[in-house]
């Protein structure tokens, strides 16, 4: 074998080990109590998720934690690894944990068991896991989105599956409920993605679909270099949150016919929506710049608006 083709296999054969090591570590230190690992880990990146979490009945909050958990995991899949090849062996590593898990099997991971007892409890849906898992696969291969149909199709393989994943949590089969929770979650994937734009620019890359950003003018490269906007992004953005805002829409219009007030069993999954509008609330305050710290500081009237609207059962 060529030394630097032998070279090249030992760095990633190093890697993978490293990779393997801090995760069999990680995992060990959660091992004793799978619930409380899911919890600290919901709590630490995603405070929206947390806060949200304290509104599910007592006997299905391990639950969400441990669904959200799963969610965070591979929503930072991509960053967490350098190269595409170590992500897909993360991907592989959960879709075959799901499979054991299924199987009354679960590998020896804190996420996995608590998720173990999570589908055990509950029943859920092996289809919409799988979903989630592909759908984080083909984001290693693609960053970008050419298209607002190809973003707007991964959200709702992301976002909206899991929201249809509590609704089966909470055993709530209603087409009404499911149809809602498509377009939240499409409003909560491209608000979310919106807020994290200058930390991917950072990186190079650009959330906002090509034929938006096309469409204005945006110099991708200029706002890869500066790290501020322009006038240019600024109309992207709201094209953007538009579209987010018009899914948030539908979903409410789904409950029209009870006035606004959502079933009080499926609230907790609905608040999901109150970030949302927050997010898009600052954004139009600022004009729509993405760049404006404002947009990066945690909303001390987040918790108190999602009590709120959990009470008025309305988002």
């Amino acid at each position: 074998m060529p030394l630097s083709l032998r070279s090249h296999c030992l760095q990633r054969l190093s890697s993978f080990r490293r990779l393997h090591t801090n995760s069999a570590l990680r995992s060990e230190a959660g091992i004793s109590n799978p619930a409380d690992y899911c919890k600290d880990l919901v709590r630490k990146h995603d405070y929206e998720g947390y806060l949200t979490s304290q509104l599910y009945p007592k006997r299905f909050q391990g639950g969400y934690l441990a669904l959200r958990a799963f969610y965070i995991e591979l929503a930072t899949v991509r960053e967490a690894v350098s190269q595409t090849t170590l992500g897909q062996a993360r991907l592989m590593f959960w879709r075959d944990a799901m499979k054991d898990i299924y199987n009354d099997k679960p590998p020896r991971h804190p996420i996995a068991l608590a998720m173990y007892e999570a589908t055990r409890d509950n029943h859920l849906s092996l289809y919409h896991f799988n979903r989630i898992i592909e759908a984080r696969e083909q984001e290693l291969h693609n960053q970008t989105h050419l298209t607002l149909e190809s973003m707007t199709s991964h959200a709702e393989s992301t976002s909206s599956t899991f929201l249809y994943l509590l609704l089966e949590m909470l055993k709530l089969p209603s087409s009404t409920l499911a149809h809602a929770a498509s377009h939240l979650g499409v409003a909560q994937s491209l608000t979310t993605l919106i807020r994290a734009l200058p930390f991917h620019a950072s990186k190079g890359v650009m959330v906002i679909p090509a034929e938006i950003t096309a469409k204005h003018n945006v110099n991708q490269q200029e706002i890869f270099s500066k790290g501020k906007s322009s006038h240019g992004l600024e109309d992207a953005v709201f094209e953007l949150a538009t579209v987010a805002n018009d899914h948030l829409l539908t979903a409410r219009d789904m409950f029209k016919e009870s006035g606004g007030r959502v079933p009080p069993d499926a609230m907790p999954v609905f608040s999901a929506a109150i970030p949302v509008v927050s997010i898009l609330s600052t954004l139009e305050s600022v004009n729509f710049n993405v760049f404006n710290p404002s947009l990066q500081i945690r909303d001390w009237r987040l918790a108190w608006q999602v009590w709120r609207s959990y009470y008025k059962r309305t988002f």
